[in-house]
């Protein structure tokens, strides 16, 4: 009895079923307007990084995204999110709270 149960979790941790992926992360992921250096990227990136709620930062300049990954257990209101970009001198046109990680949200933008 002790094998099957020992092979039916080891089955389960090679199925991801365990990993931290199978746990749903966090994220703002918006479409922001006005970027058009590698200066404005970094700049925006700096910001977001400041928060204390911050897991991750992921800013494509080429597909006008920016995503904040969160902390587990943090938030981050959207109006807050939005302001700390405006305040930077950008627009954010879109802004939403998904279940992605800033890893995958950048898998999604290279394909």
């Amino acid at each position: 009895m002790k094998k099957i149960t020992v092979l039916f979790i080891a089955t389960l941790f090679s199925a991801g079923v365990f990993s931290s992926s199978a746990f749903a992360t966090s994220s703002i992921k918006a479409k922001v307007n006005g970027m058009v250096c590698a200066f404005c990227a970094k700049g925006i990136e700096k910001k977001l990084k400041a928060l204390p709620q911050t897991q991750a930062v992921f800013v494509d300049l080429k597909a006008q995204i920016v995503a904040l990954e969160l902390k587990d257990g943090q938030t981050v209101a959207i109006e807050e999110f939005k302001q700390i970009i405006k305040d930077a001198g950008y627009e954010v046109s879109d802004a939403q709270v998904v279940n992605q990680s800033a890893q995958e949200i950048k898998a999604g933008v290279a394909e």
